[in-house]
């Protein structure tokens, strides 16, 4: 499974995400994820894909496509 399908299946199972609306170029704040939820989706990132995302900052103002890139950035580091 690719890093967008993994993030894409997080975001629909722990967030009830209509799987529709999870493109690139959506911000994730029409995604209905504030800090508090980028948190938590952050920390499930990391367990899925044995990743550390500490250091990704993240705001609800980037978009699902930033997302993908940052955490693929990680999982090939």
């Amino acid at each position: 499974m690719s890093t967008s399908e993994e993030i894409s299946t997080l975001l629909v199972t722990k967030f009830g995400t209509d799987p529709e609306a999870i493109r690139p170029e959506v911000p994730l704040h029409r995604l209905r994820l504030d800090s508090l939820a980028l948190e938590e989706l952050r920390l499930h990132i990391e367990d899925r894909l044995d990743v550390d995302l500490e250091d990704v900052a993240l705001t609800s103002r980037d978009t699902v496509g930033r997302l993908v890139e940052a955490v693929q950035g990680k999982v090939t580091a």
